[in-house]
């Protein structure tokens, strides 16, 4: 036989059959209502009823019928908790995370609050279920959202320190420095620099990806690939030194040896033409140009 009941008025509950359970155990699960559609029930009454159901869910033995229909109502009466928690971090769906990703992991939270919840501690269990359901979506976007895997401890500071950027923009009228930010977090200018350092793997784009390469306002449609616009190694970067260590040793040369060179390397002309230029015979121009290029060549080594 049935007892059935209603609760505010909205939604019918009947005491539930118990089958197999004995002692303490089965007195609890006698007073347990049946619940038909418990995500119908509104919050006053999960609130009473959650207490009710956590207090005879430690009372039963787990794994039994009884057990998993207390432990199983509880979490379709709760599930606005989650729901509730959830819509804080639909703003943050776009970063490749599904709203009902979202859901699922809180879920998980709930799951977590209800079986370490203790009774006897007199504390609503909405005080302690919604941090365990955010602290389970928390995670979720800092183990599946970062680009780049960072330390726990900077990916922490780097959430706090946006935080930070946002309410000191507020107060200052301005973007905060980093002075501002670590006098704020009482923290040092290094650790600041540092957590910004690694806020810039949170995301990142594909080399492949398109850029525009004009205002689309003006007309301009996509551009080149991305990776066509980041350098490569350049060979000549290694020539760079030379010529830095080369040019004193050509200010100390005469102004022949000057004149030969830039003919030679500069013009491109032949020895012979050399000679006739400057009116000596083109034996004397591969003699003159082997002792100029031996004592650059020397002063270069010696520096």
């Amino acid at each position: 036989m049935s007892q059935t009941a209603t609760i505010t008025g909205t939604i019918q509950v009947s005491e539930a059959p118990t089958r197999g359970a004995t002692g303490s155990g089965q007195s609890a699960a006698r007073a347990l209502p049946q619940i038909d559609n418990a995500r119908r029930v509104t919050p006053a009454d999960a609130r009473d009823l959650s207490r009710l159901f956590l207090v005879r869910l430690r009372l039963l033995e787990e794994g039994t019928r009884e057990y998993q229909y207390a432990r199983n109502t509880l979490i379709e009466m709760n599930i606005s908790l989650v729901n509730f928690a959830a819509r804080r971090f639909r703003g943050r769906s776009g970063e490749g995370v599904d709203i009902e990703d979202i859901v699922q992991v809180g879920t998980i939270g709930l799951i977590k609050a209800i079986d370490r919840f203790d009774p006897d501690r007199e504390v609503e269990f909405s005080t302690l279920a919604l941090p365990y359901i955010t602290g389970e979506i928390k995670r979720l976007f800092r183990d599946t959202t970062w680009s780049v895997h960072v330390p726990r401890r900077l990916q922490e500071l780097s959430s706090e320190l946006a935080k930070s950027q946002e309410a000191l923009t507020e107060v200052l009228g301005r973007p905060p420095t980093v002075k501002d930010l670590a006098d704020y977090l009482d923290i040092r200018q290094e650790d600041v620099i540092e957590g910004m350092v690694a806020a810039n793997g949170y995301t990142c784009g594909s080399i492949d990806s398109a850029t525009c390469s004009k205002p689309r306002a003006s007309g301009g449609g996509e551009g080149r690939p991305l990776a066509d616009t980041v350098g490569d190694f350049d060979p000549d970067m290694e020539l760079v030194e030379n010529f830095h260590t080369l040019a004193p040793l050509l200010r100390k040369l005469g102004e022949r040896d000057r004149r030969i060179l830039s003919m030679r390397f500069g013009q491109e002309m032949t020895q012979a033409e050399i000679g006739v230029e400057l009116g000596i015979s083109q034996m004397q121009v591969s003699r003159l140009l082997s002792r100029t290029l031996a004592r650059l060549r020397t002063g270069m080594l010696d520096v």
